[in-house]
């Protein structure tokens, strides 16, 4: 299963690429900004580009080496963006790996020193071309207000979510199906707390439905038609309106406190408690003879909360039915903006979109996440490809072999990483792939200025916090949820500022740039 994480787990690692403004004889130089690891998990922090063999895979189908500068803290990285856009610092000809902010990309735009890449895609970036203009959505995530595309994303379309997970084992011992209304996982909760699901003699070591904090009961807020994101904000049809004080919500907070009061939540939810239990839980689960504990639970992947040889017994639940209608938050989405871009001083732009437009296909994938055909991975005859190398291995490439794609200028399609050959993979997969088809963001990627995001920032502090704390206090009983609580929860939401955030991130949508403008 450890294969797995080289495809799907996320590591957030930064670069930037400088070129001279002509491919003169002499490599170029690429500055490598890299993020100190907080962690021995961060492996390309610890090794040298110079060396790393993607690069060289990449020099011999382009023509193009690099001479390296790394960064090692994302600190220093951070301090240099803010130095090159004040003109302390020379601009590199091209970013990678750069995690621009909206704001950055905004500004860096803005004072000429970025250039639109708009007019060179179709002809010189073919496969980012043909991607955007299938995808209008991510068409317009990448767009400035005026049209301008000045940097490329990262783009994964089996991206881990904030997954529900069922015990299909502890389903099938009860002859139930898997539930597919609130009314129906109410029930199958009850089931799952009065009987002996793991089987060890005990009625009262089950926990029906696990969560840490109520951002992860949010992800249930579906059952009740609300899709929102962290700012509590949806979009529809145009239209930017906020959940909090929506009677959806009332019902949704009502219905999470029955399950409280009924013994079916996770008892040390709240104290976020899980999160060292699953570190327990994962690190003894390699015992054969370890239960399951959990009947629901939230997670990019089971193994990350159960561990390896549990994982097998659970499933994705989908989403539950409101209405007729299946929504599921889509927390990350496809893209990752920010990753790509190509200042003013670069002469020949054309040559760089070349080089990263093989990052685009199947094959640039294979070559950064994966390595060499043949020496890393081989093809078999059925049309999936395997690792040629032990799990150990995989992960010790890394920084040497390969190189982490999340944040870099990539195309991760569902159908290349479905044909990866290893069954507990392909079946993850799956699972995640068929979930997805419900999944949609709460609110489109739009283009804030600073100073908008300063206030967004500002306004969130205070609500995030009154509400968080509210909310999971009528969850717990804390607070009773009637009318006149109901109604002094709505004031002060009010009065905190919420019509305000809707407000600027309805005006950064009304300004966007969309197909039909």
């Amino acid at each position: 299963m450890r294969k797995l994480l080289a495809i799907l787990q996320i590591f957030v690692l930064m670069a930037v690429m400088a070129l001279p403004t002509a491919f003169a004889a002499e490599a170029p130089i690429m500055l490598a900004g890299l993020e100190a690891a907080s962690s021995s998990s961060s492996t390309e922090a610890q090794h040298d580009w110079d060396t790393n063999l993607f690069f060289q895979t990449m020099q011999e189908k382009t023509g193009i080496a690099f001479s390296f500068t790394e960064y090692v803290s994302r600190e220093a990285w951070t301090e240099a963006k803010t130095e090159m856009l004040a003109g302390e610092v020379a601009m590199p000809d091209m970013f990678f790996k750069a995690e621009l902010t909206p704001q950055e990309t905004l500004a860096f735009y803005e004072a000429g020193k970025l250039i639109d890449l708009r007019p060179y895609l179709a002809e010189y970036a073919p496969h980012v071309w043909a991607l955007l203009e299938a995808n209008p959505e991510w068409m317009e995530a990448v767009s400035l207000p005026d049209g301008a595309i000045v940097a490329l994303p990262s783009i994964n379309e089996l991206t881990p979510n904030n997954t529900m997970w069922i015990n299909k084992t502890w389903l099938d011992r009860l002859k139930m199906g898997v539930p597919t209304t609130a009314e129906e996982l109410t029930e199958v909760l009850r089931q799952f707390r009065d009987r002996d699901m793991n089987q060890n003699g005990s009625r009262n070591d089950e926990i029906p439905l696990s969560f840490v904090s109520m951002w992860d009961l949010r992800f249930l807020a579906h059952a009740f038609g609300i899709n929102a994101d962290d700012y509590y904000l949806t979009e529809q049809n145009g239209k930017i309106s906020e959940v909090l004080t929506t009677e959806e919500n009332r019902a949704f907070l009502t219905w999470l406190h029955e399950l409280y009061t009924e013994g079916l939540l996770d008892s040390q939810g709240f104290m976020a408690m899980r999160l060292v239990e699953a570190a327990t839980s994962s690190s003894s689960s390699s015992n054969s003879n370890a239960t399951a504990k959990y009947g629901v639970f939230f997670g990019a992947t089971p193994q990350d909360v159960v561990g390896v040889n549990l994982a097998s017994e659970y499933i994705a639940l989908d989403p539950l039915l409101y209405n007729g209608q299946q929504v599921y938050r889509d927390f990350t989405g496809d893209l990752y903006r920010g990753t790509f871009a190509i200042s003013s001083t670069c002469a020949e732009p054309e040559k760089l979109l070349q080089w990263v437009d093989y990052l685009y296909t199947d094959e640039g994938f294979l070559a950064a996440q994966v390595g060499r055909e043949g020496e890393d991975y081989d093809w078999n005859d059925d049309g999936t490809w395997a690792y040629a190398r032990t799990a150990e291995e995989v992960v010790a490439m890394q920084g040497t072999n390969t190189i982490w794609t999340t944040s870099m200028p990539s195309y991760a399609s569902a159908e290349i990483q479905m044909k990866m050959d290893d069954d507990a993979t392909h079946a993850l997969a799956a699972e995640l792939a068929r979930v997805r088809q419900w999944e949609k963001r709460a609110m489109p990627l739009l283009y804030l200025t600073q100073e908008q995001m300063n206030r967004v920032t500002e306004l969130q502090s205070g609500i995030s916090t009154y509400a968080e704390t509210r909310m999971a206090w009528f969850v717990a009983g804390d607070v009773e949820l009637n009318d006149e609580t109901w109604a002094d929860f709505c004031a002060q939401v009010k009065a905190l500022g919420i019509d305000e955030m809707v407000s600027i991130w309805q005006s950064a949508y009304d300004n966007a740039w969309h197909l039909d403008k």
